[in-house]
């Protein structure tokens, strides 16, 4: 089926050129820098900032999905549990299911994997800085299994996730063990020098 057969898709607040940060707001703004595909948004940099015009905001919610819409990599991260007042900015789509058979943690990760990844890159617009349009999107085919299923492809999945964590934790401290090695090995080898040549004037 069609993605606009089960679900609405609307744009990002629409700010005209940088969003003004306004610290104490209580108006927090997502933008692009603040999401990506491994940790969805990252709470911690997400700025507070003040709205202007007459757009009724169009407040996020646990379940909606923010869909990068302009750059070269274009991805979904879902918006799970939080407890602020939150709009994003006009470079996302928001994706909200209407279809109770389809959980969005499914249709984020569906929406991420190569067969949708390679329609994407094949439906972008733009030379520089590349874009999708929605029509694109909400063209875009989608197939909903049972909810057994779905809950089975997110447990595989996060699992997978964890193991890729794990791996690239321990390639990184393989990486630091070598690192000190190579460091100690060196300081030990310029100390030695450094005894010979003090040796060669005594």
């Amino acid at each position: 089926m069609k993605l606009a057969d089960i679900v609405t898709v609307s744009s990002g607040h629409p700010f005209r050129g940088k969003i003004p940060e306004k610290p104490g707001s209580g108006i927090y703004a997502v933008q692009m820098k603040d999401v990506s595909p491994e940790d969805s948004v990252n709470w911690d940099n997400v700025i507070e900032t003040e709205l202007s015009g007459k757009k009724q905001p169009d407040w996020l919610a646990p379940g909606d999905i923010l869909f990068v819409a302009r750059g070269s990599y274009n991805y979904a991260v879902l918006i799970e549990e939080m407890d602020k007042q939150v709009i994003c900015a006009p470079h996302f789509y928001i994706l909200r299911a209407t279809d109770p058979s389809l959980l969005p943690a499914f249709l984020v990760w569906q929406l991420n994997q190569r067969p949708l990844r390679k329609y994407f890159d094949s439906a972008a617009e733009g030379s520089l800085t590349k874009s999708i349009r929605r029509s694109i999107l909400e063209q875009a085919e989608i197939v909903v299994p049972p909810l057994e299923k779905q809950h089975k492809i997110l447990g595989l999945h996060k699992a997978i996730q964890q193991e890729k964590k794990l791996y690239a934790e321990l390639i990184s401290n393989a990486d630091k063990l070598m690192h000190t090695l190579a460091r100690d090995m060196m300081a030990g080898k310029t100390l030695e020098t450094a005894n010979m040549h003090r040796e060669s004037k005594s």
